[in-house]
């Protein structure tokens, strides 16, 4: 019900108040254009307290301080119009100077609060980007407007202030808007139209102060893009959207870096050459210490981006290795690296004199146990059952010798891997009774042990451990058999009927 009353306000406001703001324009200077003017101003006013009022963001200050600074700005635009046409005086510095600086503040802090919503905990890359985009305006606004207009002050103090003020003050509300831009969380409607508002005050607003220098300000075309500033602030604040405005995101995300973004930086850090070109090519005084101050601080601005991605690089070429080299869904070493680490435990036990053992782990029955219980609860269990296993493990060797060392994997489906370096073969038996017996849910495991004969291949005693682990599935499951020395035959379960082997069973 509400984004119906909104949308039926949102369109005729957008309609009157484009028209309307065309008819301002053509009409001829006078008090009649400026009384339209204000009226227009005031109306949109009330439309973004109307759109606060009715949606009720979450976060409201940052609408507020919007409303409040274009209430600022309104007010000092007929202030200016009552000593201009009902006053017929022309104070300077005028009382509307103030509040058309205070009206930036309030705007500029409205613009940080949404700011501060939407960049999540951490955005170094969006501050650093908008830096740079920054600096490049301020020199910009240095060579075209902040220059000129000092030389054009005089020796007045008070002119000197203003003619710095106001173009600082624009230079932090592009600031403020690209620091939106470079924000995270959604291009909405109400996002956009916000924007849009800021963007048009500003062209409106330098387009004003360039020409004031050379001509006397009588409004016509510059007067448009205020007023659409205006309305397009109301749109922003009337538009279902703006409640989520500041939905930023808030995970560990980095910022995108696209092809677009990169142009726009490239063109900001290119902003000091090309100004010092321009003003060589044209034969204009050189702006040199301007440039050389804002080329410093571009580069250094561009150096500090191109380490975060490459610290960003690293850290996602650290992740795609442990990916490669681990389970996704229990966390374990997975097959490839199993078989790297079962090579790199033989190059020791072979230095060393180490023996090595080789397990091979099978759930008992898992496939029934997700048809009875379901794939999440399998994939539950596989997780229990390798945290379970790895916690026996590490009680197993707190306080052991230093040679020895193990190794728990993931062997695919229901099956892991367990390497055991400096484990003969009665201390791996135990070792796999003991964690059989914390296998969670009830559950039961077959394994089969095999110990490397210090000659033969990887595959070759994963081999055998796999026949010793068929023999135990083969003879009951629930149980732990030794693999056959190499080059020999486990016996068909048939022929030896106690072939079952405990730890106890071995040392006999």
């Amino acid at each position: 019900m509400s984004t119906v009353r909104v949308d039926a306000l949102l369109r005729p406001h957008l309609a009157v108040g484009v028209v309307l703001s065309l008819v301002c324009v053509l009409l001829p200077v006078g008090l009649g254009r400026d009384t339209l003017y204000t009226a227009v101003t005031f109306g949109c006013i009330a439309m973004m307290v109307v759109g606060v009022r009715r949606h009720r963001p979450p976060s409201p200050a940052g609408w507020w301080l919007v409303t409040a600074g274009v209430v600022v700005w309104a007010t000092a635009d007929l202030m200016w119009a009552v000593f201009t046409w009902i006053l017929h005086i022309s104070p300077f510095p005028s009382p509307a100077d103030a509040l058309y600086l205070a009206s930036y503040v309030l705007i500029a802090a409205g613009f940080w609060c949404f700011v501060r919503a939407r960049r999540g905990e951490r955005d170094r890359e969006g501050f650093i980007d908008s830096a740079i985009f920054t600096v490049g305006s301020v020199l910009i606004s240095w060579v075209l407007l902040m220059r000129p207009g000092l030389e054009a002050a005089g020796e007045a103090v008070e002119a000197k202030v203003l003619a710095a003020a106001y173009p600082l003050s624009d230079v932090l509300l592009l600031a403020l808007l690209v620091r939106l831009l470079t924000t995270k969380g959604a291009r909405s409607p109400a996002f956009r139209w916000l924007v849009a508002g800021n963007s048009l005050l500003l062209l409106a607003d330098c387009a004003y102060q360039y020409t004031s220098m050379t001509e006397t300000y009588t409004g016509g075309a510059i007067t448009l893009p205020w007023l659409l500033s205006y309305v397009c602030f109301a749109a922003a604040a009337l538009h279902p959207s703006m409640r989520h405005l500041t939905d930023g995101n808030t995970g560990d995300v980095g910022t995108r870096f696209t092809r677009g973004r990169l142009i726009a930086l490239t063109l900001a850090s290119l902003v000091a050459p090309g100004t010092l070109l321009l003003q060589l090519a044209l034969g204009v005084p050189l702006a040199a210490w301007a440039v050389a101050l804002s080329s410093v601080v571009l580069f250094l601005l561009v150096v500090w981006r191109m380490s975060g991605l490459l610290r960003r690089l690293d850290a996602q070429a650290t992740r795609l290795a442990d990916l490669a080299r681990t389970d996704a869904l229990t966390g374990l070493p997975n097959r490839r690296t199993s078989d790297a680490e079962l090579e790199r435990m033989q190059t020791r036990a072979r230095t060393e004199g180490l023996p090595l053992c080789v397990a091979i782990l099978d759930l008992d029955h898992f496939k029934s146990f997700n048809d009875t219980y379901g794939h999440q609860a399998g994939d539950s269990l596989l997780v229990a059952a390798g945290a379970a296993w790895r916690q026996c493990m590490k009680d197993a060797h707190a306080g052991v010798g230093v040679g020895r060392s193990a190794m728990l994997g993931r062997w695919g489906g229901e099956e892991f891997v367990l390497l055991l370096l400096g484990h003969d073969v009665p201390s791996a038996v135990a070792l796999a009774d003991a964690m059989r017996a914390v296998t969670p849910a009830g559950q039961s495991f077959s394994a089969g042990v095999a110990c490397w004969d210090g000659l033969e291949s990887a595959s070759a005693v994963f081999a055998r451990a796999d026949e010793a682990l068929y023999a135990a599935k083969a003879g009951g499951r629930d149980q732990v058999r030794t693999a056959a020395p190499a080059g020999e035959t486990l016996p068909a379960p048939g022929d030896r009927p106690g072939t079952v082997l405990s730890a106890e069973d071995v040392v006999r």
